[in-house]
């Protein structure tokens, strides 16, 4: 079993001690976030195949990294973008990323991590021209420390049109969602930029918009990981929505967690809402959310009454 750790928030900018909690623990409770309960997942040596770490800040991470390999291999998908503060208000600056990513390849090598610039939004602020230039300063810098960028256009789902339209009252600008011959144009022009770094450049479940030097992106890589471990790791496809190639995994976050206050986020609803959370969080819990916590089975003083349950064993040939 694979894990995710997040794409619903960034546990290792916030919530890395909880991590090497629950891995030290063997397990952590998740709560179903469309319904259907709260499940115990096993974190144990011999029983996940890999994690796919998803982060903006690796640095609260970074000293456990080597207790987080011996449970199991690790990748990390990190987004840099160095966008407006308006549209993303408390992420690291762009030179603290690609020191973190430097790192990254220095020690465990340049397949480790994948960079991704998404999701694209264009304003009146930061039009085309604007993120075609700010990506060539960000590949340059990057050039040698990763071999992958990963693109994809924001989509405009409810929340997102509500958390960025109030952004563009506070900041005083405005922002759309361009047809798709303009977002392919975008898309294979950054693809050039990247290919002249030698990094390759992929598109995150937006078929429709693939293009020259654009390949299918595949955030919860398999191959990645096996290449990572030195072994061959055995997961299907198994997309959460059409255009997805990502391999089968358990996902341990949460949503409305994340305080980085990116505006243009599909896992916040409401930024107040996450920041709550966030304060609310106890490193020592089972779970991430006190929804999960509260829902955990117990039996006496407190222990759990079940064990961790998940869809099989490791499938690494290479465990011991």
């Amino acid at each position: 079993m694979i894990v995710s750790a997040s794409y619903r928030t960034d546990i290792p900018a916030f919530y890395a001690a909880w991590l090497m909690n629950r891995l030290a623990a063997g397990w952590c409770a998740v709560a179903n976030p469309y319904g259907g309960g709260t499940h115990l997942v096993s974190l144990r040596r011999g029983e996940v195949d890999g994690f796919v770490l998803w982060t903006r800040n690796m640095r609260p991470l970074l000293p456990d990294l080597d207790y987080v390999r011996r449970v199991a291999p690790f990748i990390v998908q990190f987004t840099a973008t160095g966008y407006p503060r308006a549209l993303e208000t408390s992420v690291i600056a762009p030179s603290e990323a690609v020191a973190q990513f430097a790192e990254l390849a220095r020690r465990f090598g340049r397949r480790v991590a994948v960079w991704r610039y998404d999701p694209i939004v264009l304003t009146s602020r930061f039009d085309a021209r604007a993120h075609a230039e700010n990506f060539a300063l960000l590949t340059r810098a990057l050039e040698g420390t990763v071999d992958e960028v990963v693109l994809s256009f924001a989509h405009p789902y409810r929340k997102t049109r509500r958390n960025l339209d109030r952004a563009a009252r506070e900041h005083g600008f405005t922002w759309h969602d361009p047809p798709d011959d303009e977002k392919r144009a975008l898309l294979v022009r950054l693809a050039a930029i990247a290919a002249d770094h030698r990094i390759a450049a992929s598109l995150c479940t937006q078929p429709a918009l693939l293009g020259p030097g654009l390949g299918a992106a595949k955030c919860v890589d398999a191959e990645r990981l096996s290449d990572v471990a030195g072994c061959p790791i055995a997961a299907r496809e198994s997309g959460n929505r059409p255009g997805c190639h990502c391999a089968l995994s358990r996902d341990i976050g949460a949503y409305d967690t994340c305080p980085h206050g990116c505006v243009y986020c599909y896992a916040v609803n409401d930024r107040d809402r996450a920041v709550a959370n966030f304060r609310a969080h106890d490193a020592a819990a089972d779970s991430l959310t006190r929804q999960a916590a509260s829902s955990v089975p117990s039996a006496g003083a407190g222990a759990p009454l079940a064990t961790p349950t998940i869809a099989g064993r490791s499938s690494r040939s290479c465990n011991t």
